[in-house]
């Protein structure tokens, strides 16, 4: 049974989709295309925030809650990743621009940093996959699900919290339990693009419709941005001891 702890190639993303007699199916080239041109939009909309990133910030919130609302659209009606794949790049990419501005300027250099432990994270977790150095087994996937859920978990406790005034001790701060938890959150986000490889893999394999090429692309978005944050977050700890 195929599992990913990306929630949005979970276990029915490619068995629960509607197949088209004659109809085009879904490719690993077509899904890497794809998810380059989600990249060049999320770059493109991050880098029209960066230039003013100040005027954004009171859209900071609302976009990144209308970018989840986006996600989970996506994740529950797959036919429409398409179009709304394009939207969640645009808003997420606005979102991010902010944010990266906003760290740069408080950690000159960060985000440069941050970009290229990213896409180096990217290419060295497809070679390990593609040369079977990491082998996507039923216990490791069970290990990533388990440990980005409790990750989850963790944040949400964290943001309920939150609207108390307070927050889980320690995760947040730059000492070298702060660090730790970092490093952990990267590397399971890390993993997480393993299990995507091996799940975009399978639905090539498995003949999916056309359109979950988008849905993909969309997911690997997911994941990318995700570790992208995290890593950020890790960075601006080690700065600040």
């Amino acid at each position: 049974m195929m599992r990913s702890g990306n929630p949005a190639l979970n276990v029915s993303a490619f068995t629960k989709v509607e197949k088209l007699a004659n109809a085009a199916s879904m490719t690993i080239n077509g899904t890497v295309n794809k998810t380059f041109l989600l990249l060049f939009i999320t770059v493109f909309s991050a880098s029209w925030v960066w230039e003013n990133p100040v005027n954004f910030l009171p859209f900071l919130l609302p976009s990144a809650i209308a970018g989840m609302i986006i996600a989970f659209v996506t994740i529950f009606k797959k036919e429409w990743a398409p179009a709304t794949s394009w939207i969640y790049a645009l808003i997420e990419g606005l979102v991010l621009g902010a944010i990266s501005a906003i760290m740069e300027k408080s950690y000159p250099g960060i985000v440069i940093q941050a970009v290229a432990l990213t896409f180096g994270t990217l290419f060295c977790m497809l070679i390990a996959y593609k040369s079977k150095l990491i082998k996507v087994t039923e216990n490791f996937r069970l290990g990533i699900v388990a440990a980005t859920g409790a990750i989850a978990l963790i944040y949400i406790v964290n943001i309920v919290m939150g609207f108390f005034g307070s927050r889980i001790p320690f995760i947040h701060e730059s000492g070298p339990i702060g660090i730790g938890f970092s490093l952990f959150v990267v590397a399971i986000a890390a993993f997480n693009l393993v299990l995507d490889f091996d799940f975009i893999e399978k639905g090539a394999e498995y003949r999916a419709p056309k359109y979950m090429e988008w849905y993909g692309a969309f997911a690997l978005m997911v994941t990318l941005i995700w570790l992208y944050i995290e890593i950020l977050r890790l960075l601006s700890k080690t700065r600040r001891r």
